[in-house]
């Protein structure tokens, strides 16, 4: 692969597993020294054992901000700015709209909302002119899904920080843009309180319905995010990729 990250630093948060850390490997691969986050030391220091000497990485939780206002200065530290953002950390939690409670609500939206805006807030100062913020949004926010209903809400909330934040960064020469991934094999139900034996009843219930009857790979999000983060793409602002196997188009 072209070392075309090379000396590049890119800050992934939620890094440690899933889409994140295909995007680490995939960064360290083109170049890059990565700098991952994920909610505890153990799997932070499972994830840099796999990731090599191009990694480091800090425990930080995208839903609480005491964690989030000391990224800046762990970051500062370890690397002094960025050159890239991929905001990634996140998962869900599905329930009817009758068995929502407020605690359910608020884990969804500090994490995803929340968190976001304050994850980029904190680390925009060490941001590179010419570097990118890259949102992780969801194909969910298009139409609606039973039980979806907060996640979704929290998803379409990160989608439209894609226009906003993108408005105020032009002036700063930060593109930001987001990927919009469709069903990926992640750890995605692993939060929901489902069995292993149920998580796999849900995939197997989603899968006729995908195009390519098949859920994508990680691997296959981190690089259309090193797409959007590279010079290749370098005149696409405020836009977000959807990358679905065309559930959302293809009937």
């Amino acid at each position: 692969m072209m070392q075309q990250f090379k000396n590049k630093v890119c800050l992934i948060t939620g890094g440690t597993n899933g889409m994140g850390f295909a995007t680490a490997q995939e960064f360290i691969a083109a170049g890059a020294k990565v700098i991952i986050t994920g909610r505890s030391q153990e799997t932070v220091d499972k994830a840099l054992a796999a990731l090599g000497e191009a990694a480091t990485g800090m425990v930080s939780n995208a839903g609480k901000m005491a964690d989030i206002f000391s990224l800046q200065e762990q970051v500062r530290k370890q690397a002094g700015h960025i050159d890239v953002l991929f905001v990634n950390a996140g998962y869900g939690k599905f329930a009817p709209i009758e068995m929502v409670d407020e605690a359910h609500f608020d884990e969804l939206f500090d994490m995803h909302v929340k968190g976001a805006f304050f994850t980029v807030q904190q680390l925009l100062p060490l941001i590179n002119k010419g570097g990118a913020i890259i949102f992780n949004t969801s194909f969910v926010t298009a139409f609606g899904m039973p039980n979806f209903s907060v996640y979704t809400a929290a998803k379409s909330a990160v989608q439209s920080f894609i226009k906003t934040f993108s408005t105020e960064c032009t002036a700063r020469n930060i593109r930001v843009n987001g990927i919009s991934p469709g069903h990926i094999k992640t750890n995605i139900f692993n939060n929901t309180g489902l069995t292993p034996a149920d998580i796999e009843g849900v995939i197997e219930s989603i899968l006729p319905a995908l195009p390519f009857k098949r859920f994508g790979e990680p691997v296959e999000i981190a690089k259309a995010v090193l797409f959007l983060a590279s010079d290749d793409a370098a005149y696409i602002h405020g836009t977000e990729l959807l990358i679905d196997g065309g559930l959302s188009n293809v009937k």
